[in-house]
C-alpha cells in the first residue's frame, strides 16, 4: 500500500512541477526542498547522545519531518538494516526503505534520494567526524567521505567533504 501511494505522490508531484521556475520535469522522487519535508525520517539513537540530537534539528532545518526512537542498544537496527560494523556511527535514519548512518549533510541526503541509485541500501558516514552536522566544535574540521553503501556489502564515495562549507550545502 505505502508503494501505491509514493507511486502516486510521485505522478502529482511531477504533474505540479512540470510547470515550475526551473523546468524540471519532476519525474525524479523528490524535486524541490517543499517536497522533502512530507517525507518522514526515523531516526534510533541513545537517549544520551547530543551530538545525534544536533544532527536531528539539522535535518529539521532543512526541511525533513523526523519521528526519533532513542533506545539503549542500536545493534538490532544497524543488523536488521545490514550496516556493516566498518560503516557504523552513533545513529541511523531510514527513509522510504533507505540507510542514512551517522552525519550525513542533509542535502546530500536530498541529492541522494532525487538519484535514487540502484542496487543500494543508503548513505554512511562511519564514526563521527568533527565538522559534520551535529559534530561541529569551535570551528574544527577533519575532511570526511559520505559512502555509499550498497546491496552486496561494498561501498564507494558518494562525495568527498573537503571543507566546512561542503557540509553545510547550498
Amino acid at each position: 500500500m505505502r508503494k501505491i501511494l509514493l507511486f502516486t505522490a510521485i505522478l502529482i508531484l511531477g504533474a505540479c512541477s512540470e510547470n515550475s521556475a526551473d523546468g524540471a520535469s519532476g519525474s525524479a522522487l523528490l524535486t524541490n526542498e517543499d517536497e522533502t519535508s512530507s517525507l518522514a525520517l526515523t531516526v534510533y539513537k541513545t537517549p544520551t547522545c547530543g551530538c545525534c540530537g544536533a544532527w536531528v534539528d539539522h535535518m529539521e532545518n532543512a526541511g525533513f519531518s523526523i519521528t526519533v526512537h532513542d533506545q539503549e542498544d542500536l545493534n538490532p537496527i544497524k543488523d536488521k538494516h545490514k550496516i556493516a560494523p566498518s560503516n557504523q556511527s552513533c545513529h541511523t535514519g531510514i527513509l522510504d526503505g533507505y540507510v542514512f548512518e551517522g552525519h550525513i549533510p542533509a542535502h546530500i541526503v536530498k541529492r541522494f534520494l532525487k538519484e535514487q541509485p540502484e542496487d543500494t541500501l543508503g548513505l554512511t558516514v562511519p564514526g563521527m567526524p568533527l565538522g559534520s552536522p551535529g559534530m561541529e566544535m569551535n570551528d574544527r574540521f577533519h575532511a570526511y567521505d559520505v559512502l555509499l553503501m550498497k546491496a552486496d556489502g561494498s561501498t564507494s564515495v558518494y562525495e568527498h567533504i573537503a571543507k566546512p562549507e561542503d557540509s553545510k550545502g547550498s
